[in-house]
């Protein structure tokens, strides 16, 4: 079966070949799944919550120990709006994007005031919590609780795009074209619907990387628009983020300052980038010192710094700083 690799909508997929689809991924999936804390049985709203705020930008393997440890500490979200907003931003580790910390941490206390201190189960719901988007919204109405949604993440995105429009990789960003063609290949079922979103999501992690595509390991390898077109070329070339001597590379060396501090840490090692005549607490040499080894711009140090109190991740008081 051959498709052009123009086309961008399901309409020229019979309920048929529809139905195929679902059946051959869902069972894929059913058999090749990786056992994921998040996926238990026993899974709560709450776990597939911080699950959902941990794996943005994040791979798997980076996320495991820290949910594990998480949960350890934080079982419920009661748990977590009892302590204070830094505790969880240290905790959140080398993660990254630590304000994702913080967006959790004003969720759970949301989640206490209006809830009762359970996840509510419904988009709507989800979506009025703090730093839940429609995507996350969607990933915890379907994997927590099983409802029936459209969830769309990049790697569910280069499947539709491979398997039905023929595209080595999907649009930059996501478009009302892709939103309608997941709507459109959404099964019908509930059950089959809420296996289909994480089936697709696993296919795309697993199976149709952006990379290294293993084809020869796809359910529907015969079935790909793609691989029927002959495999061409994306029409643009991913450009990962870049790191070394940005912003974010420096915040996140104060970040790790602070995160070691077991007191108040004073400003000028911060506002110095780690080049200080003062004493510096022997807990934070190592940090201090990985610091200071970026010699950042003055100007750089000023922007990341104030930056990071901006935004609540860290707070001054008296010539000291803390989480």
């Amino acid at each position: 079966m051959v498709y052009s690799v123009d086309v961008v909508t399901s309409s020229a997929l019979s309920a048929q070949t529809l139905s195929q689809l679902h059946e051959r991924i869902n069972t894929w999936f059913l058999a090749h799944a990786r056992d994921l804390p998040w996926r238990a049985a026993d899974r709560t709203g709450w776990q597939v919550m911080v699950s959902e705020f941990m794996l943005q930008q994040t791979p798997v393997v980076r996320v495991l120990p820290v949910f594990e440890a998480w949960m350890d500490r934080w079982p419920t979200a009661a748990d977590l709006a009892s302590v204070d907003s830094g505790e969880a931003v240290r905790a959140w580790g080398r993660l990254g994007y630590p304000r994702r910390a913080l967006r959790l941490h004003a969720a759970a206390q949301a989640i206490v005031e209006r809830h009762g201190g359970e996840v509510p189960q419904h988009y709507d719901e989800l979506l009025a919590l703090p730093g839940v988007g429609s995507y996350t919204a969607a990933a915890i109405s379907v994997f927590a609780f099983g409802k029936r949604a459209t969830v769309i993440d990049t790697n569910i995105r280069r499947v539709h795009a491979r398997l039905i429009s023929g595209k080595a990789l999907p649009n930059k960003s996501l478009n009302a074209a892709e939103t309608r063609l997941a709507e459109e290949l959404m099964p019908a079922d509930l059950e089959t619907s809420v296996v289909w979103n994480a089936a697709t999501m696993e296919l795309g992690a697993l199976i149709c990387t952006a990379k290294s595509p293993k084809c020869e390991a796809c359910p529907v390898q015969d079935m790909c628009a793609w691989v029927a077109a002959g495999k061409p070329e994306a029409d643009y070339v991913p450009t990962g983020q870049s790191w070394y001597g940005t912003d974010r590379q420096l915040r996140g060396a104060m970040m790790a300052v602070l995160r070691a501090a077991v007191a108040p840490v004073p400003y000028q090692i911060l506002k110095q980038a780690g080049r200080v005549d003062i004493a510096v607490p022997e807990e934070l040499v190592p940090a201090v010192k990985k610091l200071a080894a970026l010699n950042p711009e003055p100007e750089q140090i000023e922007r990341c710094y104030t930056g990071l109190l901006k935004d609540g991740l860290a707070h001054e008081a008296d010539g000291f700083v803390t989480l």
